[in-house]
């Protein structure tokens, strides 16, 4: 059986769909759009188990959204595979009268539902108080009150799914005027579809609905326009008349007590929160707090996590013939895997801090607080939900704006979105950090290496900001925007949720990031390992030599022809290729090789240094990434391949640059074309070379 999670936003239907599944969940996209699909088990009292799908959260069945459109499409077409057996409708139970007005609608498609009154226990605070028996007497349906943040009677809930009835024995709440009877009759014919208000919810967005093509699009505009049907006139009478029965239903059912003329706690910590001056302070403190666990606390498991690969390492020599298979998953995948993964836990920290900001609702404050800065660089103060996501993944904050109506600003809130440090630049900041910056403390209380890393974050949003207000002059627009935003009240964080956002952000970085690492590593190593038979056979010659051996050491000689034959190898090759670009930057041939590689993604960097060092080291190098860079040594210079200034053009490079294919595919599906991901990519890159270029003449 199929049960389908239906609600407003931020009525807790997502945490509700953690308890109900646990980590029996997979998520993933609808077919053919970018609109995340959640979907699980359950295992209920009478020990069978259905499929739980998490619907996007919606305001309406009339679609405005793409997110809307799938809901629409799903609930009202009997065919589409994900139309559910049973509906859980969740509402806040502190916003009834809003919240009830999806449920009337869902409750006229004839689909079995339960009302699901979340956030008990905040109503029981505020003095509301629902007499749930009536509602349900009134309603025909089963109501159940529960509390998702305290996992407050889910198991009456899940009681409720096991007794609840194959078919609706509810009866439909809106009443279709006489006028669009015969208008429905036809479309019911045309498609098929026995529902009379799936059939009106059709004639009103056709357009937005799949089920519906285009052939049969054109026929219903010239059904609608033979009955003179005015779909707009119609909703806004169909939404009084709705409005009309929840008030005279919660008249009946709910009472209210009188509040006291007090400031509630919300109310007061806005004050402070949200304040023009305080508000900044405090959120960049936070950063800086952040930005600091992120380093302090990683180093144990970090440590943990360099060790285990060094010990399979060892495992993997003592067990494996020595061969080709040997160096290939020991020096090409094993290495390129631990150079990455040793990352996790500070990607775990990461999003730890981020599900917390936002659980307790404090994310939602420094959007509205930030809206005030965009605004001034000519953005929407909606750009600012997907410039923040932009901290975790380009990706799906990118697909995040399409929730802005007005065209100019969400090109621009588009275009610069990738240039916010994501979780993918974490690795190569972490990395160059700790090789060149000291860990020091500044005023005995800040960590320097967690200022430098908050510096680049920091970075990001300015280079961001300045792109933007660049954009603003160059892109025309015409309509003007508005943004508005409802602000929840202040909650204690469920840390079950935050392990389930942390688990599943992780899993994801390992699952994502995993296939690109053994991929790109495989043909790393392949390259680094060979090179024109020709100059493989110049080396052997010139290491066999009677006299070449009796000057050196074997360990001396073994470490120069390993040098000698990567520099000489495919990828070295290519590396040594674009090596008069970038020595103006501070970087040599292998840098250049993984400046290449990490075009798929920028945590390849890290995985790319790996394998061309391991591949350098021989097989009895068991020392970690971090220990090769540091110890690198330009062969004609002598020194330090990694100082200062090469350290940081890198990381400024990485802060710019478009080395992400994932956010390049996403980009040029949001705007339907090549243009704008050329365009970002150009600039993006312009951008990272000349700053690069800058940062190291500076500091050389």
């Amino acid at each position: 059986m199929k049960v389908a999670l239906v609600g407003n936003p931020n009525t807790g239907k997502s945490s509700l769909f953690n308890l109900l599944t646990g980590l029996n969940q997979k998520v993933g996209n609808f077919p053919g759009v970018t609109v995340d699909k959640k979907i699980g088990s359950c295992r209920l009292p009478n020990q069978k188990t259905v499929e739980i799908i998490d619907l996007p959260g919606c305001y309406s069945l009339h679609p405005k959204t793409e997110d809307e459109a799938i809901v629409a499409e799903i609930l009202s077409n009997k065919e589409n595979p994900y139309h559910p057996d049973l509906l859980v409708v969740i509402v806040d139970v502190t916003n009834l009268k809003r919240n009830l007005l999806l449920y009337t609608q869902v409750a006229d498609l004839g689909i079995p539902i339960i009302l699901a009154l979340n956030m008990a226990d905040l109503a029981e605070e505020e003095g509301i108080d629902v007499e749930v028996d009536r509602l349900s007497r009134e309603l025909a349906v089963q109501v159940v009150k529960i509390s998702a943040r305290k996992n407050e009677n889910i198991h009456i809930l899940k009681q409720a799914i096991a007794d609840a009835p194959k078919n609706a024995v509810h009866h439909p709440i809106y009443e279709i005027p006489e006028s669009s009877q015969q208008l429905l009759t036809e479309i019911q014919n045309e498609l098929g579809v026995d529902n009379a208000y799936a059939s009106l919810l059709m004639a009103h967005k056709h357009v937005s609905l799949k089920m519906v093509g285009n052939d049969e699009g054109d026929r219903f505009d010239a059904i609608m326009a033979s009955h003179g049907f005015n779909s707009e006139e119609a909703q806004v009478e169909e939404t009084l008349a709705r409005y009309q029965y929840i008030d005279r239903l919660l008249k009946n059912t709910v009472s209210v007590k009188p509040k006291e003329n007090r400031e509630s706690i919300t109310d007061k910590l806005d004050n402070i929160l949200t304040h023009k001056v305080w508000g900044f302070v405090i959120f960049f403190f936070l950063l800086l707090l952040i930005f600091q666990a992120i380093f302090s606390w990683a180093e144990y498991p970090m440590t943990l996590i360099e060790n285990f690969f060094a010990w399979l390492d060892d495992v993997g020599r003592n067990l494996l013939p020595a061969g080709i298979l040997a160096d290939l998953l020991l020096d090409g995948i094993l290495a390129g895997l631990g150079g990455v993964l040793v990352f996790i836990p500070q990607i775990a920290i990461l999003f730890a801090f981020i599900a917390i900001l936002e659980d307790t609702g404090y994310m939602a404050r420094i959007t509205f607080l930030m809206d005030k800065l965009m605004r001034k660089v000519g953005l929407n103060g909606k750009s600012v939900v997907p410039m923040i996501g932009g901290l975790a993944c380009a990706v799906p904050s990118i697909m995040a704006a399409r929730n802005i109506e007005n065209w100019k600003d969400r090109i621009i809130t588009i275009m610069v979105t990738p240039l916010i440090s994501c979780a993918a630049r974490l690795p190569v900041y972490i990395l160059l950090i700790s090789l060149v910056v000291p860990d020091e403390k500044v005023w005995g209380v800040f960590d320097l290496r967690g200022l430098t890393l908050l510096g680049f974050y920091l970075l990001g949003v300015v280079g961001a900001v300045l792109v933007a207000w660049v954009m603003k002059g160059m892109i025309k627009g015409k309509l003007g925007s508005y943004f508005i935003m409802e602000l929840p009240i202040y909650r204690k964080p469920r840390w079950k949720n935050v392990f389930l956002i942390m688990y599943d952000k992780v899993l994801t970085f390992v699952i994502d990031v995993g296939k690109i690492i053994i991929a790109i590593s495989i043909v790393l190593w392949v390259a680094a390992s060979y090179g024109p038979p020709s100059r493989m056979e110049a080396i052997n010659t010139k290491y066999e030599s009677p006299e070449l051996i009796s000057q050196h050491t074997p360990d001396e000689l073994a470490r120069m022809r390993s040098a000698e034959e990567l520099e000489n190898s495919y990828v070295g090759i290519v590396g040594k290729a674009i090596e008069p670009a970038i020595r103006p930057l501070g970087y040599d041939w292998k840098i250049g090789i993984a400046l290449i590689t990490s075009v798929a993604a920028r945590e390849v960097f890290v995985g790319t240094m790996a394998t061309i060092y391991s591949v350098e080291g021989g097989d009895d190098d068991t020392t970690n990434i971090r220990e090769q860079m540091e110890a690198a040594v330009d062969p004609v210079t002598g020194e330090k391949v990694y100082t200062t200034a090469t350290a940081f053009s890198l990381m400024v490079f990485y802060a710019f640059a478009m080395q992400c294919l994932s956010t390049i595919a996403v980009v040029k599906r949001e705007t339907n074309g090549w243009k704008w991901p050329i365009i970002q990519f150009t600039y993006m890159t312009a951008m990272a070379y000349v700053a690069s270029l800058i940062v190291y003449q500076l500091l050389r």
